[in-house]
């Protein structure tokens, strides 16, 4: 199948029924492992739930947390009808307004989903094309390295950089995805205002899905 026909079976899927399933604030609470999951991972506020309504064309499937860092559940969309696979919004990390013991439950829960969840084909980490990957994306990496999931690197609010500044950003980005064994080497920009990347996005998601 080529490129182009990906990106317009995509463009049809994401187009008819993304429906919210559930919340899942433990293990216990998970959907049925039956189809294929993409999850969505980043820092609070680097733009995630922007970026999964620009690629699901709703205003608000996903609603950012009024307090980042706060939000400590896995939130599950179905995707097609027939249900083709489920979009996982993770909770955003980055601990500054959480406490000590929340952040931990999250710890926990993030690292028994990554390496319990059969069905996982393909997990986006986020990172802001503003600020670059930081230490705790680093981190965070690595928890996805030692899980074996793979992984795909998504620079967003790609239109908040001038042109340089967003080729440097993603030079830097490819570097460091060279150092983990899990990373996809190819880097998507995007920008969920601008609508920037998001047809490519779409199809790699797809792609992802039907592996």
């Amino acid at each position: 199948m080529s490129d182009d026909d990906l990106v317009e079976r995509a463009r049809r899927l994401f187009s008819g029924p993304v429906e919210f399933l559930r919340s899942a604030p433990a293990l216990k609470f998970l959907p049925d492992p039956d189809v294929p999951e993409i999850a969505f991972w980043g820092r609070s506020n680097v733009g995630k739930s922007s970026l999964l309504n620009a690629l699901t064309g709703r205003k608000a499937i996903a609603r950012a947390s009024v307090t980042p860092g706060r939000t400590q559940e896995l939130n599950f969309f179905d995707v097609g009808d027939p249900l083709q696979f489920r979009l996982v919004d993770m909770p955003g990390y980055g601990f500054a307004k959480a406490p000590p013991k929340v952040a931990e439950q999250w710890r926990r829960l993030v690292r028994d989903f990554l390496r319990g969840r059969h069905v996982l084909k393909r997990t986006l980490l986020l990172i802001d094309s503003r600020h670059g990957v930081k230490p705790v994306d680093i981190e965070m990496m690595q928890m996805l390295d030692e899980a074996a999931v793979g992984y795909r690197l998504v620079l967003t609010k790609a239109d908040k950089v001038k042109a340089s500044e967003l080729a440097a950003a993603l030079a830097a980005t490819e570097a460091e995805a060279r150092k983990h064994p899990a990373a996809y080497p190819v880097v998507h920009a995007t920008s969920a205002e601008l609508r920037m990347g998001i047809e490519e996005l779409r199809a790699a998601v797809l792609g992802d899905a039907e592996l």
